[in-house]
Parts: structure tokens; C-alpha cells; sequence
């Protein structure tokens, strides 16, 4: 889908985004992504001579919603651009600027069920424990690896750790999560031991002297970016004979998949992640249903037959 030309977002929308930056807690990247949203509204009403603030029917919507399903937009991305909108709406109601909301009787956009991807166990073994090279960002790589999976941090959340926020001798760590909420993650004994050994042997070596917040550094003292971080994934992942396309995040579903299949409980397994709605961490559920599903079909003695009529 080709990119919007630049265009100055309407003030007042800009109000509205920081009220829920202020007063909503969202997440940078949520509210970059209804910027977005507004700013794909904002260019569909100027093209029907329209301001943001203008009334607008809930026909005139539709045809917004369709005109970007056209384009390819996801579904995911369609159900998002519904509720940046209907946030909107409701903001010009409660501020007295709009007589009614537009979005009142639309339809909920269906986000589709996609299955997260994830690695085999066999997978993760052989990208946590390739051979080593002996410099130390390899060291550093290896260490955010083993925690990101002990973890399931968003990627976001990794290279946004600070060394304060972790307690070795309980073996824990705060997050700092989206919404600005904050969790106690466990980490488990492997990731405490590389941990330790980063933070006594590596990362003094990285800093050369300086001073950092940050856990992960490079060279230049500062925390790595999570562009910086992709390319690490992609390189180890080639190094560990991983043909499939990998993404940090299938690390964070690994967790919870191989959490899950192990028995863990659906709800633990929502506080580690920081999902605020444990709908959202049963997508994990799917996943095993869906493995148990195909070692039934490949393993039951009576799958093959079927009854002739």
C-alpha cells in the first residue's frame, strides 16, 4: 500500500492524541499508529472538501473503511483504524464540538484469527547455543537472546531495560510495559547466569569506562535500537541453520507457547507477558489446540478409516 503524502495533522487532533498520551497511558508506538489512522481519516475528508471536526455520516465512514480494505489494509490494521476512530468521535461528543457520534452503529471490524508464529524447541536450542565467537558483542547478543526468550519481553521492552530494574538474587526483573504499566518477570536460572556474566565480564568491556542506564550497550555507550536488534535475530538465526523467516517477537511467543505446553497456568502466563486482557493471551491456547490437533491426526488408529456408505 503506497504511504500517504506528509500532511500537518488537524490541531485538534493533536489534542486528542495527547490526552490519551496524558490521561489514557498509551504506548508510544499505539499512538504513532492512531496518528496514523487520523491521518489517513483526515486526508479521506479533505478529498470530500470535509474538516475533522465536520459532521460526518456513518455512510461517508463505510466508504472510508472500504476505500482502505481495498488498498490491503490487514484486518488487524482495519480493527485499529475502528477504534482510533470511534475514540475520536467520542472525544468531539464529550468536548461539546460534535452533536453525535458517527461510529455509534458501525460494525465491529473482525481482526481475522492469525496464529502467532513460533520456534520448536529444537530451534531455540540451536539459537541460544551456537558456537561461540570470541568478541564481546557476541556475548552481549547471546545474553539478550537467552533473556528475551526466559522473558518474553517485547522487543521494545529489551533494549529498553535498565540495569536497576534487575534482581539478580531473586532472579526477576521489572518491565516497564506498554500503557505505562509495570511487572515482575522471573527469568529463570540460565538467563541469571548469562546475566551475570555479561554485566561482570562484558559489558564493563562495551563501556570502556563510561556510564550507561542502559543494560545492552554498544559501542557508542548507548542502548541498542530494536532495528539493531532485528538484524542480530536474523544474523544468529542464519548462523543456527534456521531457515524459516524469524522475528524477535516469535521468541516472546515461544515463551508462551512452550510455557503452555508445559502446563503452565493461562494466567501466569498473562502477567508475564503484560497483557491486559487475557482474551489476548489466549491465542497461545489456539496454538497448542492446534498441535494436539495434528499429533491426533497423524497418530490415531482410526483417523485414516472412514465408513463407506
Amino acid at each position: 500500500m503506497a504511504e500517504l503524502p506528509e500532511q500537518v495533522l488537524d490541531p485538534l487532533a493533536e489534542r486528542y492524541l495527547s490526552h490519551l498520551r496524558v490521561e489514557g497511558g498509551l504506548a508510544t508506538n499505539t499512538l504513532e499508529a492512531y496518528r496514523r489512522d487520523l491521518s489517513k481519516l483526515q486526508a479521506f475528508l479533505s478529498r470530500h472538501r470535509l474538516h475533522m471536526n465536520a459532521p460526518v455520516s456513518p455512510p461517508q465512514l463505510v466508504g472510508f473503511l472500504a476505500s482502505l480494505k481495498a488498498e490491503g489494509l490487514s484486518p488487524a490494521s482495519m480493527a485499529r483504524t475502528l477504534s482510533a476512530m470511534r475514540g475520536w468521535f467520542r472525544f468531539l461528543v464529550r468536548e461539546r464540538i460534535a452533536d453525535i457520534n458517527p461510529t455509534r452503529d458501525l460494525a465491529t471490524a473482525r481482526r481475522g484469527t492469525r496464529l502467532p508464529s513460533t520456534l520448536t524447541m529444537q530451534e531455540v536450542t540451536a539459537l541460544l547455543e551456537l558456537p561461540a565467537v570470541q568478541t564481546v558483542e557476541d556475548a552481549r547478543d547471546r545474553t539478550m537472546l537467552e533473556l528475551m526468550y526466559a522473558s518474553g519481553l517485547r522487543v521494545s521492552e529489551l533494549v529498553a531495560l535498565e540495569v536497576v530494574r534487575l534482581d539478580l538474587a531473586v532472579g526477576c526483573l521489572r518491565v516497564h510495559g506498554k500503557g505505562s504499566k509495570e511487572r515482575l518477570v522471573p527469568i529463570g536460572e540460565a538467563a541469571r547466569d548469562a546475566l551475570v556474566h555479561y554485566l561482570d565480564h562484558v559489558r564493563p568491556v562495551i563501556l570502556q569506562r563510561r556510564s550507561s542506564r542502559a543494560l545492552f550497550v554498544s559501542r557508542r555507550g548507548g542502548p541498542l535500537t530494536r532495528q539493531a536488534f532485528w538484524k542480530i535475530v536474523r544474523q544468529r538465526a542464519r548462523r543456527a541453520g534456521i531457515t524459516k523467516p524469524i522475528s524477535p517477537h516469535m521468541l516472546r511467543h515461544s515463551f508462551a507457547t512452550h510455557l503452555l505446553e508445559g502446563g503452565a497456568d493461562l494466567r501466569a502466563v498473562q502477567a508475564m507477558l503484560g497483557h491486559a486482557n487475557i482474551a489476548t493471551t489466549q491465542i497461545y491456547t489456539h496454538v497448542e489446540r492446534g498441535r494436539l490437533t495434528q499429533v491426533h491426526r497423524r497418530f490415531f488408529p482410526r483417523q485414516a478409516r472412514r465408513s463407506k456408505v
